[in-house]
């Protein structure tokens, strides 16, 4: 069954300016910049004066249950990267061992951050986990056994975080012992 018309509303806050054109959304604020494409989906988004205050609307017509759903998708990306240019996202991630202490750097290689994992239980291999463009890596002081993780864009500083845990897998043993890992603690704003 097809819906014959759906729509959602972004609301833009002050300091903020975002820009539409042919599916393609610039949001710029004072953290920075960030771009995206929503050429794969078929959606009206524009600017639009609503109640008074600036908003992007979000339209679709003829929408199946699929492509409704999308709808919201497209205005929860908006959202992130409103919050990532305005706020900015912090990952906080926390080393677990039994044994072996985890030892983990970050080294600048060809101009990027890569971040070089060692002794992790107890083996000689070095695991090098290459960050995102866009994204820092800090070792908190007042913490032991913490890094943070930071960016203005939500994709890329999660995927970062994501990459750095899926490398201190445990192969071949059983899992419900062998915790040892790098774990996501704590998601938070940079500035609140």
């Amino acid at each position: 069954m097809r819906i014959i018309y759906s729509t959602r509303n972004v609301e833009i806050p002050a300091g903020v300016t975002v820009s539409a054109k042919a599916r393609e959304i610039t949001v710029t604020g004072p953290r920075g910049s960030l771009h995206r494409s929503f050429k794969h989906l078929a959606v009206d988004i524009q600017l639009a004066e609503i109640d008074g205050g600036k908003k992007l609307k979000v339209d679709l017509w003829f929408g199946n249950r699929e492509t409704i759903a999308a709808v919201r998708t497209v205005c929860s990306h908006i959202e992130n990267m409103i919050t990532g240019v305005t706020k900015g996202f912090l990952y906080k991630m926390r080393f677990c061992y039994a044994h072996f202490p985890i030892n983990v750097s970050a080294v600048k290689d060809a101009g990027k951050d890569v971040v070089e994992i060692r002794n992790f239980l107890g083996e000689k291999k070095v695991r090098r986990v290459e960050l995102m463009e866009g994204v820092h890596y800090v070792r908190t002081a007042d913490v032991k056994d913490q890094i943070e993780i930071s960016g203005i864009d939500i994709n890329k500083v999660s995927l970062s975080c994501a990459r750095i845990a899926q490398s201190t897998l445990v192969r071949n043993k059983d899992i419900r012992k062998f915790l040892d890992g790098i774990y996501v603690s704590e998601k938070v704003n940079i500035t609140a």
